[in-house]
């Protein structure tokens, strides 16, 4: 009897902190669905020739401007480098993609509290600078190139066809375009694609704060995190916080939960911020490294990026600090009790934004191209990859758009409605 108590305690926990940030995830998903259907993909690749300090923060820029889902940031990220892009720059848009989106700022607000906000923002910018330094002084042109090799060949990684989606409306005014038929439907498509990448994310991150806030006791962290020892624990922090991050799974806005979890246990300021910042190196995202770009780059993407989350996230301890911003433990995660309050109006409000958002999505043929988003680009309905480059299989097939299949090309590219990629006629 406990055991089911404890278990139900921990799935109330959940849902509690599920409640709380409802609200948020919707509004931020809505406010990255406008973005991204008023900015185009098809451009990045252009924009990011070199790993200069101009391309590093239009890369900042256009990532904080994309999708807030690991995988599809993984994913299009070795699409525009297989386009042309720096790859440093394309890491850049990457990390940007996870760090500096709307949503995590508002689920930092609300969750744990301003100065992690600040710290991200601040935080993130930082880790690129660390990233593109390291990647200058180590990286070989040898091993740029064999990565572009590996990435060209194809292999599928994950969220491949929300990657290529591109219907930004790009025309005209920027408020007519949001209104025009097709820029709600873009927005409409956006915000439901952007959930569907990440609801398994949210899940497991909700359920994992919920299990360690009910059975994991308090002693058990602050021994772990070298509560009793403050110098020590302030550069620990930073160090053990993104291991924690590989091995918990969780990514996208689904660590914030966790880190709040964490920061209540005793994990240093730092350590907090580099738990957050790690969301790109999890377990599975570093399987994705290994097939996009071979098992050296990998390793190599890994241990650099390692490094630059650490590093950014023991800066930021010692500045917070300096300018007396670091909050007291622990942070308030969830109210004592669910009642009828601004968060439940709050709650009903955006549900009703994200009834009318799935209305146009289903309305406008969302679902065949849900069906095709995790689909790699160039891949028929069995998921085996296609030979996009050969001359021969360019000329005795057609290719179509999974979403319009009335579009018909003789050659692969993307569809001129939805600039989702096409894939073989069979």
């Amino acid at each position: 009897m406990n055991i089911w108590r404890s278990i139900l305690q921990a799935l109330y926990m959940a849902f509690e902190m599920f409640w709380e940030i409802l609200w948020p995830l919707i509004l931020g998903f809505a406010l990255s669905a406008v973005v991204q259907a008023v900015v185009s993909k098809r451009e990045i690749s252009r924009l990011l020739p070199d790993d200069s300090p101009r391309s590093l923060a239009i890369a900042c820029g256009l990532g904080a401007a994309s999708s807030s889902c690991s995988y599809a940031a993984v994913a299009l990220a070795r699409s525009i480098f297989g386009r042309g892009a720096n790859f440093t720059a394309a890491m850049a848009f990457e990390l940007a993609s996870t760090n500096l989106v709307a949503e995590l700022a508002i689920i930092l607000v609300i969750l744990m509290g301003w100065q992690f906000m600040i710290a991200e923002f601040v935080g993130a910018p930082l880790m690129v600078v660390i990233m593109a330094l390291l990647f200058r002084a180590l990286l070989s042109p040898e091993s740029v190139v064999a990565a572009k090799e590996q990435a060209n060949k194809g292999i599928p990684g994950s969220m491949e066809g929300h990657a290529e989606m591109d219907m930004a409306v790009t025309d005209g005014p920027l408020l007519r375009r949001m209104l025009s038929s097709k820029g709600l439907t873009a927005i409409s498509h956006y915000f439901v694609m952007d959930w569907a990448a990440i609801w398994f994310d949210i899940a497991v991150g909700l359920l994992l704060a919920g299990a360690l806030a009910v059975w994991v006791p308090n002693c058990f962290w602050r021994s772990f995190f070298f509560v009793t020892h403050p110098i020590l624990a302030k550069f620990w922090g930073p160090i053990i916080g993104p291991f924690v991050a590989i091995v918990s799974f969780v990514c996208s806005v689904g660590n914030i939960p966790l880190a709040a979890m964490l920061w209540n246990g005793g994990i240093s300021f730092g350590g907090v911020v580099a738990f957050i910042l790690a969301d790109l190196i999890v377990l599975p995202i570093l399987d994705i490294y290994r097939r996009y770009y071979g098992m050296k780059m990998s390793r190599f993407i890994l241990v650099t990026f390692y490094i630059s989350m650490s590093v950014a996230a023991l800066a930021i301890e010692f500045i917070f600090q300096a300018f007396g911003l670091i909050p007291q433990h622990p942070a308030t995660v969830v109210e004592a009790s669910l009642t009828f309050n601004y968060t439940t109006v709050l709650n009903g409000m955006f549900l009703a934004l994200s009834a009318v958002l799935l209305w146009r999505f289903f309305t406008t043929g969302g679902p065949e191209m849900l069906r095709h988003m995790n689909r790699a680009a160039g891949t028929e309905s069995t998921g085996v990859v296609t030979d996009t480059t050969s001359e021969r299989a360019q000329d005795s097939h057609e290719y179509t758009c999974p979403m319009h299949p009335e579009i018909i090309q003789e050659k692969p590219g993307n569809c001129p409605k939805c600039g989702m990629r096409s894939i073989m006629r069979a």
